[in-house]
């Protein structure tokens, strides 16, 4: 068996079981193999000083076991707004004494990172400092962002320097990575993977009625629903499917899952277009209640200014539920032709314009789902599993 040393610094935790699900998601089905060991250092960002926002990250345990994956929480400074060029340093510092400990008392075969930025450059750090192969994972905003800043870019060139093998969501990041200066050769794309047995198509109606009788959600029963599942952030552009409902008939609703920093901008844009009757906050969505909702909905917009390969793209497909996205990261290869939905600009007229489109001529569920079969959990531990071995076997 193999053994891998994971760093993420997006990981579920104890207290906030939903931060980084899709990475967690990843490790265990990797872990269940069989043929790799995996332990995952999750480092922790911790102000110098007391802060609300970070207040629950002190009841995250120091160790804890999720299935058949370990996971490691030591902390690190951070400066929030300041320390984002150094904190691949600040987390190598804090991460170092404990994988050189880890791997002597049972050596690893490889390290990874499972964002380019900042976990890449201090994953380079573990390595270099272990003798050991290194994978690096792109996911998007950690090319989009952070490459266009000149010393973290500069750090994120010269672990991909350093690296055995890099991993990106989709071709199209691939190419966005090459463009960065990183060499083409080493890249593998490996897709995001999926809950087959919760993703799945359930009849509309059904799945509406469902949801409209949860007193959590409050959804309407009656009517179209358009739904948006994602971060709270300026970047997912909750603020362009908001507008695009001035020009949609009045039976057109939209709900908004996710919790971020926008909330407060949303909510008075909402209000400025006198849409409260029209628009529903739903915050935080419980995990088993998700695909339901995506079932429930009509179409599931998310114009998002940057993405590698979101999970909500797929998921909401696997549904049998068509998305509205912009020509960002995967997204072509995603929506291949119109039984997934509609690739548009980032306006409310052009997202509108789709909604009516779909609305009118709307896909059969099983058609839509029929875009997500390629994607299942198994398939993506098997794909990582085999990039993995490759780039162990290089040491």
């Amino acid at each position: 068996m193999r053994r891998l040393l994971s760093i993420s610094t997006l990981y579920p935790a104890t207290g906030r079981p939903g931060f980084g699900r899709f990475v967690g998601r990843q490790m265990q089905a990797l872990g269940a193999r069989g043929d790799w060991d995996v332990t995952v250092i999750n480092p922790l960002g911790m102000p110098p000083v007391p802060m609300k926002r970070y207040a629950s990250l002190k009841s995250v345990p120091e160790c804890e076991q999720q299935g058949p994956v370990t996971i490691h929480h030591p902390r690190f400074l951070l400066v929030p707004g300041l320390s984002g060029p150094v904190n691949p340093a600040l987390i190598a510092h804090a991460v170092l004494p404990l994988a050189k400990r880890l791997h002597a008392e049972q050596p690893f075969d490889l390290v990874d990172a499972q964002f380019f930025y900042p976990d890449g450059p201090a994953a380079a750090k573990v390595a270099r400092a272990l003798e050991l192969p290194l994978a690096i994972k792109a996911r998007g905003s950690d090319i989009h962002l952070w490459g266009n800043r000149s010393w973290p870019r500069r750090q994120m060139i010269e672990a991909a320097r350093q690296s055995t093998v890099l991993l990106a969501v989709s071709q199209a990041l691939a190419n966005d990575m090459v463009e960065l200066g990183m060499p083409g050769e080493r890249i593998r794309v490996h897709y995001t993977g999926l809950d087959r047995e919760r993703f799945r198509p359930l009849e509309r109606q059904a799945a509406r009625q469902l949801v409209s009788a949860l007193p959590s959600l409050h959804i309407w029963s009656e009517g179209r629903l358009l739904l948006c599942v994602g971060a709270l952030l300026p970047i997912k552009g909750q603020a362009l499917a908001i507008s695009a409902l001035t020009s949609l008939p009045e039976d057109v609703r939209l709900a908004i899952a996710g919790t971020g920093t926008d909330e407060v901008a949303l909510r008075r844009l909402v209000q400025q277009l006198g849409l409260e009757a029209r628009v529903h906050f739903l915050g935080t969505v419980e995990h088993d209640v998700l695909p339901h909702l995506l079932c429930a909905a009509d179409v599931m917009v998310l114009p998002s200014e940057r993405e590698g390969l979101a999970n909500a793209w797929i998921e909401s497909l696997a549904c049998g539920t068509p998305v509205i996205i912009p020509d960002i990261g995967g997204a072509r290869e995603v929506v291949r032709d119109a039984s997934a939905g509609r690739i548009v600009e980032r306006t409310p007229e052009a997202i509108a314009r789709a909604v009516s489109d779909l609305l009118e001529s709307p896909p059969a569920q099983e058609a839509v789902a029929a875009n997500a079969e390629r994607f299942s959990w198994d398939a993506n531990a098997a794909s990582l599993a085999a990039i993995y071995e490759e780039a162990a076997a290089k040491r």
